[in-house]
């Protein structure tokens, strides 16, 4: 109760093991801060004192704003007046509210209460009646929180709410074009879903929205393209979207006279925008993730979560649409993505395919997977979002051959059957698919594909018949399609003996994947073939822009263009460097246009690899001995009060909007170079020029594209990264999870060598259990990496132990098997026993037991003594109980101490712990106290003492008869740890028949 106190929140629901993040508790600092101003005094006093405050500085106008914005969010009583305050008391058009209101909707939306939610739409309504600037995002981000495939109350609610303000504000909802085409995009998509009945009313107001501003707006819903199409396919068969529907294929003019007909949105590609538009924030950082994070093989339990979370209702059929759309259009991987052990799209897409129930919503998501075929133009159209189609049919030949079948015969059908007047343009859209395909080498031939000999025979003939020309290949023969070639992928699954014709131990798209050895999923065999595109700066014709320079800045500038050798060219920077300098009119005008020329003419020092190979003081001068390096050493050796250094700054900023690599090189050549630069303050004053992001964000950019870039040349500079950032990288699970996710043994090596000479530090006290938290996601070898650094700390075992008790032995077995070896290390002690006793017993949960059971053979005393006082505190009268946990956390229950004790007993076949005289007793006492119930389940574990017990008093009798009492002392000597029924017993209950007799006295029973 107290955790769950202490973790409620104003504004959002907490579960009990969640903490407020940094977000919660600052929103609620400010409110608090507003709340000690204005309580009890006056409106007007409250203005006098809300606008002296706010005069102090910006800090003091940030916590009035947001606390006023906390105020109207939770408190409906009060929220006229908070917000009357809060457009009085504004210095900025609520633009620093508008940019908190956009953080709260993107990441903490569904964690809102209902409460907070219902005022978000209210004051929503307000800022749109009083034309706030910057309104028209929130209302796209509130949209995005409207999930697809979702017909939940909160759900629904969220839809009518936001139709509401639109049709209500629809002067306002006008002026966005943008805005218009995202509703228009959102709402038709919406209608599909709300088909039932119960939200028959609902539907109609979103037709009759939807109906209307196609109609009056239709040159603003031109922009969304061909998805426009696609969607106004699935309602067309409402009466309104029929009419609409003659007057797009047959008076086009009539809805806007620049509109020429249905194929001029056809051959329009979507905006990643309105694609990205359908799923909410969460969904999208969770495909992401995927698509970027999760290795290939390994992905299973990560799309179950998924498919639980979002798929697992039928309304949700119509939500995979939406997501292969998003994965074609939207997830592009860079090439070196292409080459790692990530999952790929056409896999992911190939098991949401999979998971289909309905006919209908698998028609739509094939439709959804080749709609970017139909009408492709390489011209326009990117190789990105038609590649994951062709994979998929390809890769699904052997382990799923019905998907296969199902596309290829999809492709066929649709070429005749989308749009009959259409079909010559749909053809050649499909061709110029496929010769694209070949073109970048996405496969090397499509014979594999479409002359398959095991494809059906109809299907066969019909796909010679429309792909002929794609299905010889005069060098393969009728089997050799099947063969694959050692760079395309082979997915194998545990049993495989290597017959590539036993489809038996295929591999599945998620069900067995998860049992693929990681030593079978080596990225060697799993290499695409790159997708070489052409970057945005090599296509860039500079002309223009050095048309715009002037003076020497522009003689060097064209000089450095036209010159291929390495050495002229840095000479000729140096020049360019010193016109910079001495030029009295370098503005920011100037910089933006000089960045963008160098960005152009440099950029093969971008596209190069710059980490040598075999590293040493010679190899690594000569990696920086290039013309951006020797902008790098004049901005380093110039001192920080130089004013020379701002214009230098400023053309490395431009440089870096276009070649993001910029930072990770900059990092690079201050540890290569060597050279003295205090705390490395040139990358700091860059990352200060940029505005765009802080410095802890700007690094891990920086290190992750280094990271993706070049792993040796991210652990060359991981330890001088931790010596000169300490307080962003020490203890930042993010970075440590970059650092393990890519490293192998040797380099994993060079760090504990670092570390045990002291020139590094991975972690803080403060910070360590989120550490430890954020790692039990990680995958296996990561985690093993982080103990073995956490190791090379000497980390107390005592900073472990409270994540101890939420560790689960199947799920979190790195974890524990690397605390299992640390306490193997440590002595019992009251502290230890008590965290590790706090943990659930379960039936295969071999974790304490182990540990008991090895400190019982090491330290069996010592244990026997915490043991006892354990029971004994465990015991004890309620009140004390609450007394000795008023300064502790939870001690582990009497239940959970006797059943880690039973889980003792039955692996433990030798039973000297239990005869450990206190050990006895607390079992004894335990006994006497405790329940009936509890006396059944642990039995076996108390019918231990009364064996033992009455063991020792049948010795002692027979000790009486034997001699006199006197004798006893000289048997002392005489110990034997493995007899039974040695004389030491007899010699230790001899002396204590009064005890014995009270407590038979107190049992009352045949417990003796």
């Amino acid at each position: 109760m107290e955790t769950s106190k202490n973790n409620s929140s104003l504004l959002f629901y907490h579960t009990v093991v969640e903490a407020k993040d940094e977000l919660d508790e600052k929103l609620e600092r400010c409110y608090s801060v507003l709340t000690s101003l204005i309580n009890g005094v006056s409106e007007k006093e409250a203005h006098d004192t809300l606008n002296a405050t706010i005069s102090k500085g910006l800090q003091n106008h940030e916590e009035i704003s947001l606390g006023l914005v906390v105020g109207i969010i939770t408190d409906p009583t009060n929220a006229a007046r908070y917000y009357r305050d809060l457009t009085y008391v504004t210095r900025d058009g609520l633009a620093l509210v508008i940019g908190y209101l956009t953080q709260i909707i993107l990441e903490k939306y569904t964690k809102l209460q209902d409460t907070s939610r219902t005022q978000l739409i209210w004051l929503l309504r307000e800022m749109i009646r009083n034309s706030v600037p910057g309104v028209d995002g929130l209302c796209y981000n509130l949209l995005r929180q409207i999930a697809g495939g979702d017909t939940t109350p909160k759900n629904i609610w969220l839809a009518e709410s936001m139709l509401d303000i639109f049709i209500e504000n629809r002067g306002w909802l006008e002026k966005f074009s943008l805005l218009v085409a995202t509703a228009v995009y959102t709402y038709l998509r919406l209608i599909v879903d709300h088909g039932g009945q119960i939200l028959a009313i609902l539907r109609q107001r979103e037709v009759d929205f939807c109906i209307s501003l196609l109609r009056e707006r239709f040159t603003e819903c031109m922009m969304i393209g061909r998805d426009l199409v696609r969607l106004l396919q699935n309602v067309a068969r409402i009466s309104e979207f029929e009419k609409l529907w003659r007057d797009i294929l047959f008076e086009p003019t009539s809805l806007a006279p620049s509109f020429t007909g249905v194929l001029q949105l056809l051959t329009t590609r979507t905006s990643r925008r309105f694609l990205q538009s359908r799923l909410t924030p969460d969904m999208e950082r969770k495909i992401v993730f995927l698509t970027s994070q999760v290795r290939f093989g390994q992905q299973k339990r990560y799309q179950d979560w998924f498919q639980k979370q979002y798929l697992s209702t039928p309304d949700s059929q119509s939500l995979r649409c939406d997501l292969i759309r998003f994965i074609c259009g939207v997830i592009h991987p860079s090439n070196e993505v292409l080459c790692s052990d990530i999952i790929p799209r056409w896999a992911v897409i190939g098991w949401l395919l999979t998971t289909c129930t309905s006919n209908v919503a698998a028609s739509n998501a094939k439709l959804s997977l080749f709609y970017d075929w139909l009408f492709f133009d390489a011209e326009r159209d990117n190789i990105m979002n038609i590649e994951p189609a062709i994979l998929v049919m390809y890769h699904s030949m052997r382990p799923h051959p019905a998907i296969t079948a199902t596309l290829l015969d999809f492709l066929c059908r649709i070429m005749t059957n989308f749009y009959v007047p259409l079909t010559g343009q749909v053809k050649q859209g499909i061709y110029s698919s496929l010769r694209q395909i070949l073109e970048k080498r996405v496969l090397p031939s499509l014979s594999p594909l479409f002359d398959n000999p095991k494809l059906d025979k109809d299907l066969r003939a019909m796909v010679i018949e429309n792909f002929g020309e794609f299905c010889s290949v005069s060098d393969v023969k009728p089997e050799e399609p099947l063969q694959p070639r050692e760079s395309e992928v082979v997915i194998i699954d545990g049993n495989h003996t290597g017959n590539l014709n036993n489809s038996e131990n295929e591999a599945q798209f998620s069900e067995d994947e998860d049992d693929i050895p990681l030593d079978k999923l080596r990225v060697r065999d799993i290499k695409f073939r790159p997708i070489k595109e052409t970057s945005k700066v090599e296509q860039m014709d500079i002309g223009e822009y050095i048309d715009q320079l002037s003076g020497d800045i522009k003689k060097w500038v064209i000089n450095l263009k036209n010159e291929k050798v390495c050495e002229t060219r840095c000479e000729m920077v140096e020049k360019l460097l010193q016109a910079i300098l001495q030029g009295n009119d370098f503005d920011q005008d100037t910089a933006s246009t000089l960045g963008i020329c160098l960005a152009h003419i440099l950029n093969d020092e971008f596209t190069r690899k710059i980490f040598p190979q075999e590293v040493d003081d010679e190899s690594l001068e000569d990696s920086i001995g290039t013309p951006l390096f020797v902008m790098f050493r004049n901005l380093c050796l110039t001192p920080e009060e130089d004013p020379s250094r701002q214009p230098q700054l400023m053309v490395l900023a431009e440089i870096a909007m276009h070649q993001p690599k910029l930072g990770c090189m900059l990092l690079y050549f201050v540890k290569a170079s060597k050279i003295q630069d205090t705390n490395m303050s040139s990358y700091r004053d860059l990352v200060k020029s940029l505005d765009s992001k802080d410095l802890s964000s700007s690094l891990l950019d920086d290190l992750r594209m280094c990271q993706d870039e070049d792993v040796h040349m991210f652990c060359f500079l991981i330890p001088d990264i931790y010596t000169q950032f300490p307080n962003i990288a020490v203890g930042n699970a993010e970075l440590l999870n970059l650092i393990v996710s890519c490293i192998d043994a040797s380099q994993l090596q060079d760090l504990i060598c670092h570390i045990l000479q002291g020139y590094m530090i991975l972690f803080r006290k403060e910070s360590f259990l989120s550490v430890l938290n954020a790692s039990l996601e990680w995958e296996t070898f990561e985690q093993f990496c982080l103990w073995q650094l956490i190791a090379a700390h000497n980390i107390p075992v005592d900073y472990i132990l409270p994540i101890l008790p939420k560790l689960e032995y199947n799920a979190h077995a790195e974890a524990l098997t690397s605390i299992l070896l640390m306490l193997k290390k440590e002595k019992p002690s009251a502290e230890l026993l008590r965290h590790i006793m706090s943990r659930q017993v379960r039936p295969n949960d071999h974790f304490v037991v182990s540990v008991l059971k090895f400190w019982s053979q090491e330290h069996e005393e010592k244990l026997a003594e915490l043991v006892s006082s354990q029971l004994s505190k465990a015991t004890s009268t309620p009140n004390k109980r609450k007394r000795n946990q008023a300064n502790k956390s939870q001690a582990p229950s009497v239940d959970q101490t006797l059943a880690h004790l039973d889980q003792l007993r039955q692996h433990c076949k030798q039973t000297s712990f239990f005869n450990q005289e206190m050990v006895q007793a607390s079992l004894l006492h335990v006994q006497i106290s405790c329940s009936e119930g509890q006396k059944t389940k642990f039995s076996d574990l108390f019918a231990l003492t009364e064996e033992l017990d009455s063991m020792r008093t049948n010795k002692s009798t027979r000790g009486k008869g034997k001699g006199p009492k006197g004798s006893t002392k000289y048997k002392q000597p005489v110990v034997g740890v493995s007899d039974a029924t040695s004389s030491e017993d007899e010699e230790t209950l001899k002396p204590k028949p009064p005890r014995k007799k009270k407590k038979a006295a107190v049992v009352g029973s045949d417990s003796d």
